[in-house]
């Protein structure tokens, strides 16, 4: 069709939030040599991608996960098609699958990445007000201490300037109370990430408590000590002292590298540095909520350029299937090691995914979780 295409972002805008696959599929057709259109979103996994317009349709294959992974267009000339990934703020969603009427040339790929984009970040504002792409992403029900968890969660992953960061949570369908939280404002980065106590919903419900309180502080401007200290307040005043929340608190200035800590009897932190992997260890704390009126201060480390930093809960590096030995003495160090070329966001999954070989058919005991955060340079 000859003239100018009307901005899809406009048509997106005034869609009803469940009909944004329809909408982009018929800006595609009406605007673009288009014979076919399908939207792929990844399921809670990150391990398929699963068509939304017409759920009979193929998976995601090699190509469509080369495209999620890589987070880079993949033509495909002998059968026509563009693969173009659904992503915003670094939080991949999907892939865009287009199977086109004519050969793609870059100038058309360029005109359809803007086409995608406009549509991820339209599914992102969306996600709250339907319910149609949660059903696609999950694949069996949730227990409901899992669905309070997905909820709690600030996303999968994030991406800036400076900074590269994705966490992963198992098992995603029966989770209890191990959770991560972040935020970004001007340039600092904020990262928390807790070993919640119990199981079920209790779990679920301290851990809510918890991130809600320091999510409260931080909003409020207060610093990570007052963060930890509102949030251990708020449990103790719930739970007088029956339970706890170990958690890590962080603060990195992404302009230098500089990092703040509040180890609240914590999960493990690691960082990866010229291919050699260390713990950061710190002066353990009370977990949050232990006592009335607990008081913690802040240790400080070191960033360098290209430095990766990984935090995992208990239910990796404690982790003792059929009596073996704990998975982070045995495997933990293995398994970090595969993901040394891979951007975090792939490196989480390849680490929760050694961690369900170590179980080897057992049961998870408790829920896992890993952030992985590159830092990728000072500023100029």
């Amino acid at each position: 069709m000859s003239g100018r295409p009307v901005s899809v972002g406009s048509l997106l805008r005034s869609a009803p939030p469940d009909r944004l696959p329809e909408i982009v599929a018929g800006h595609l057709r009406d605007w673009f040599p288009v014979d076919d259109v399908e939207v792929l979103l990844s399921d809670l996994t990150l391990t398929a991608l699963w068509p939304v317009l017409d759920p009979g349709s193929p998976v995601g294959g090699p190509l469509e996960q080369r495209c999620f992974g890589s987070q880079e267009p993949v033509t495909d000339t002998g059968s026509g098609r563009v693969l173009l990934p659904l992503t915003t703020w670094g939080d991949r969603l999907g892939v865009l699958r287009i199977r086109l009427s004519a050969a793609p040339d870059p100038a058309l790929v360029t005109e359809l990445t803007v086409v995608a984009d406009e549509l991820a970040l339209a599914l992102r504002a969306a996600d709250k007000d339907t319910d149609r792409y949660r059903q696609v992403a999950r694949r069996q029900r949730l227990t409901m201490a899992a669905e309070l968890q997905w909820d709690l969660l600030p996303g999968r992953s994030l991406r800036g300037e400076r900074f590269v960061l994705a966490g992963q949570l198992d098992p995603a369908y029966a989770m209890y109370g191990d959770h991560y939280d972040w935020s970004l404002t001007d340039d600092r980065l904020t990262l928390t990430v807790l070993n919640g106590y119990g199981d079920g919903m209790e779990a679920a419900l301290l851990t809510t408590v918890a991130v809600n309180a320091m999510r409260n502080a931080r909003r409020s401007g207060a610093n990570i000590v007052e963060q930890a200290e509102l949030a251990s307040d708020a449990v103790y005043a719930r739970y007088g002292g029956a339970a706890h929340v170990a958690t890590l608190l962080l603060e990195l200035d992404l302009a230098g590298g500089s990092m703040e800590a509040v180890d609240a009897g914590s999960p493990r932190a690691l960082i990866a540095r010229n291919g050699d992997i260390s713990t950061v260890t710190f002066e353990q704390q009370l977990p949050l909520g232990m006592f009335g009126d607990s008081r913690y201060e802040t240790q400080k480390f070191q960033l360098e350029q290209g430095d990766r930093l990984l935090v995992v809960s208990d239910g990796v590096h404690a982790a003792t299937p059929g009596g073996r030995p704990p998975y982070g003495e045995a495997g933990l160090l293995t398994a970090l090691r595969r993901t040394r070329l891979q951007p975090p966001t792939e490196a989480v999954g390849t680490v929760i995914r050694a961690l369900r070989e170590y179980h080897a058919g057992d049961d998870q005991e408790d829920d896992a979780v890993i952030v992985c955060l590159d830092w990728l340079r000072a500023s100029a």
